[in-house]
């Protein structure tokens, strides 16, 4: 598993088709990624390093608080593309994400299990055409895999 996790001042999710729309203000962004052999275990235990990740300012301007210590909320988008292979030739190779069924149920069981640690969690619709805006804060991104 892997996700590209970004501190937010907002971030929003639109699928014009669906008519859908998802959106946070102060917290994080977490585009995750679903590989084959992926399993719930690893799920959980990248939902708990996200969820308890200190990416937040504290009083003294010290990168010392998790989003929950902020009463952040989390907004999280499927991404198989974090799979992409670009070694051989210009066209990305996505034989290493897992197949939908499996990228879906895993999506879903991440998001229920960040739910058990952050109270507003926020999530786009696996497998559509989405369109997502944020405004990256810092910018502070980090990239957590094999967790």
């Amino acid at each position: 598993m892997k996700a590209v996790v970004q501190r937010v001042t907002h971030a929003g999710v639109t699928v014009t088709e669906e008519n859908y729309r998802a959106e946070i203000k102060n917290g994080l962004l977490v585009l995750l990624g679903i590989g084959e052999g992926d399993d719930e275990e690893a799920a959980s235990r990248l939902a708990s390093k996200i969820c308890k990740l200190r990416i937040f300012s504290d009083e003294n301007d010290k990168i010392n608080l998790s989003v929950n210590d902020v009463n952040g909320s989390l907004l999280v988008i499927s991404q198989f593309t974090l799979y992409a292979d670009c070694k051989k030739g210009n066209r990305p190779n996505f034989m290493n994400a897992a197949k939908p069924e499996t990228a879906k149920h895993l999506y879903d069981y991440f998001t229920d299990e960040c739910k058990k640690l952050v109270p507003d969690v926020k999530k786009g619709i696996f497998g559509a055409d989405m369109k997502v805006d944020l405004l990256n804060d810092g910018p502070f991104t980090v990239i957590l895999e094999d967790i």
